[in-house]
């Protein structure tokens, strides 16, 4: 199975040429990706019957649509073309749609204000964009604006309610058109996904070969709908030279460990969790949590004495280490006591819900070896007492999540205290803090894969860079990205689930880039099942720990 890679527009036409003068010629890849696009229509709704209006503009984009036309029809849809300012001297596509007797209709013929266009839209099971795809200059302006405005407002109209009883939801709307982007939604800026105001969302969007980055950029995605990337028989060594990877349920199945049946709690690795606070109790439950739910062996919950009986009511199967504490929030004296225990764990998280109180900075401080000007605490108590000098030895494989970053972003030079291999997981703001200065989120979420792959060389450890489509990067180049933007996760405490499945796939063995893409990987495919069970509002983070296991097991298997 070869990677997925991500390209640019520019990256996406030069392997086009390669694959062309390669012997696989410019008709070829058109045939490949109209019949690709029709596939993917017929295995989203039956197909035979339906109306569908493809949308025909005047480049390759068009003659994709034209070639998914002739096997819409030969699957027994009925199509109509509706051509905008298309050429068809010596187009071979045209000649076989026309051939084929499907209806065909110009844009130039049509009524004022595209009335022809209008009635055709009442009725479609299934509108096809294959107007301009990534060929598109931004702002669109005059007769495109016009055409886009009007497929747009009436494809709006069926979905309104007319009626009391229509404005009662129903699942699934009757009368409403399936929306499908040929490559790309007209209208998105496929290297930057910058969305004009005029673009046509998609319901699904068929890409070819490899999916531009643009598409996973916001707000462009919010008009992409499904993703289908299809082949087009382009030599995937011809992208040999590109870093950036999509995740897949392939790669991340060739990197999983494996599970033997004469396995003890030993095999799959002990975890050592630090985490929580009076006021976070359950960030502590829920990274523990994940840890259990991948498979780890054996997990510890390191934390204040007061919050322990309220993580075990949540986390049974664990184990707990109590740490001195300075009202609810671990104390710098906490770092002997861990010192003390941590032999014979397989990988550390340190962060998820720790507080920022004085006594807990100075725990992370002599921890990982920092140096830091004392400050006044918040509260005012008086800390519990502890070693004034640096603790020294070397710790399990480190995953730092939440208050740990926040903590490691006041000390200048933090990560030249870092282990080897360690893993940090911020989320935006957390990334625009640790990269310090004047860096704003906008300015983190303008370019994520680059912004990760530089900041995981400068600071030499495995950055997962949370959001939608999360982002994992690694010293050297590796970048991968996850194919998951959902809203429903969009809520207080997946992240610490999250940190709690890397460290959980660390213990049993994986590399740190491998536990990062595969941890996050898993994280993302059981927010899917979870929006699936009960929609994308309203969802919580708990309801996510069921499901990684569930989310594994359709990775092992293929599903």
């Amino acid at each position: 199975m070869y990677p997925i890679k991500i390209i640019s527009v520019a990256k996406s036409r030069e392997l086009e040429n390669q694959a062309n003068e390669g012997g696989l010629g410019f008709a070829q890849m058109m045939e490949h990706a109209g019949r690709e696009t029709a596939e993917a229509i017929r295995r989203r709704l039956a197909i035979k019957g339906k109306r569908v209006l493809v949308l025909v503009g005047p480049g390759n984009n068009g003659g994709d649509g034209l070639v998914a036309a002739h096997y819409l029809w030969q699957m027994g849809a009925r199509v109509t073309c509706y051509l905008w300012k298309r050429d068809v001297e010596g187009d071979e596509n045209f000649q076989r749609v026309e051939a084929d007797g499907l209806s065909i209709v110009w844009a130039e013929d049509d009524a004022a204000e595209y009335e022809g266009l209008r009635g055709l839209l009442s009725s479609v099971d299934v509108v096809v964009d294959a107007l301009l795809g990534v060929g598109i200059s931004l702002p669109i302006r005059d007769n495109m604006k016009d055409f886009l405005d009007t497929v747009r407002d009436a494809l709006a109209a069926r979905a309104r309610p007319r009626t009391l009883a229509s404005a009662v939801p129903q699942q699934g709307t009757p009368g409403s058109a399936l929306v499908v982007a040929v490559d790309c939604p007209t209208g998105l800026d496929c290297d930057t996904g910058e969305l004009d105001p005029a673009a046509l969302p998609a319901d699904l969007t068929v890409t070819f070969a490899y999916p531009k980055v643009g598409l996973l950029r916001f707000p462009g995605a919010d008009a992409v709908g499904h993703l289908v990337v299809a082949d087009i028989a382009v030599p995937p060594e011809l992208a040999a030279d590109v870093s950036l990877e999509m995740a897949t349920s392939d790669r991340i199945r060739e990197w999983l460990p494996p599970r033997s049946g004469s396995s003890h709690k030993g095999t799959f690795g002990r975890v050592l969790v630090v985490a929580g606070s009076v006021n976070y109790v359950g960030a502590a439950a829920l990274s523990a949590g994940g840890a259990s739910r991948v498979g780890a062996g054996l997990v510890t919950s390191a934390l204040p004495m007061p919050i322990q009986t309220a993580v075990a009511a949540s986390v049974p199967e664990a184990t707990y280490l109590l740490l001195p504490h300075d009202m609810g929030v671990i104390a710098s004296g906490a770092v002997g006591v861990l010192r003390e225990h941590m032999d014979g764990y397989d990988a550390l998280l340190l962060g998820p819900g720790l507080g920022r109180e004085r006594g807990t900075e100075l725990f992370v401080h002599r921890l990982l070896g920092l140096q830091r000007e004392e400050r006044k605490g918040r509260i005012g108590f008086v800390l519990a007492s502890g070693p004034e000098e640096t603790e020294q030895g070397a710790l399990p494989p480190l995953v730092i999540d939440a208050d740990g970053l926040n903590i490691l972003s006041a000390s200048a030079g933090w990560w030249e205290a870092l282990p080897p291999d360690t893993i940090l997981t911020p989320h935006p703001g957390e990334m625009a803090r640790l990269m310090g200065g004047e860096t704003t989120i906008q300015q983190v979420q303008a370019d994520r894969e680059g912004v990760a792959q530089r900041m995981a060389e400068e600071w030499q450890a495995v950055v997962v860079l949370k959001g939608a489509f999360t982002v994992v990067a690694a010293p050297g180049g590796r970048v991968i990205v996850m194919p998951f933007a959902n809203a429903g996760l969009a809520t207080a405490g997946t992240g610490d689930v999250l940190s709690g499945a890397v460290a959980g796939l660390r213990a049993q063995g994986m590399g740190a880039f491998e536990a990062a893409a595969a941890g996050a990987y898993v994280h993302g495919l059981a927010g899917e099942l979870a929006r699936q069970d009960l929609g994308d509002m309203g969802m919580v983070s708990c309801d996510l720990l069921p499901r990684l296991p569930l989310a594994l097991r359709r990775i092992r298997t293929g599903g």
